[in-house]
């Protein structure tokens, strides 16, 4: 998205993840990117549209609730979402957006809301 905000980023991305619009996403991140969760440990950008991006059907619903800058090229992202099985979580993310494309995510688990 050249010209757009880091947050502008990191929102659309994750918008295109809830509605797995691939294309969207896969414009929006860096050929470099790498990913990292307590499930994934720097994977690269094939191994994460394989592995996670497909995973949205697990989801009844998810809701962005901030996107905030971190300084530097990094953003802030917290979300909720709630499971099939009706249990319901909360994540933060920090990404890296250069040039209009994130180039990295570290995921961070949080525990059910309640």
């Amino acid at each position: 998205m050249p010209g757009a905000t880091g947050t502008e980023v990191v929102r659309a991305c994750m918008e295109s993840y809830i509605a797995q619009d691939r294309e969207r996403a896969e414009r929006l991140i860096a050929d470099d990117y790498r990913f990292t969760s307590p499930q994934d440990d720097h994977i690269d950008r094939d191994a994460f549209f394989e592995r996670c991006f497909p995973t949205a059907e697990r989801f009844r619903w998810q809701e962005i609730l901030a996107v905030v800058p971190a300084g530097g090229d990094d953003v802030f992202l917290l979300y909720e979402y709630e499971l099939r099985t009706g249990e319901r979580h909360r994540n933060v993310e920090v990404a890296t957006v250069r040039d209009g494309r994130i180039t990295e995510t570290q995921v961070f688990f949080g525990g059910r809301v309640r």
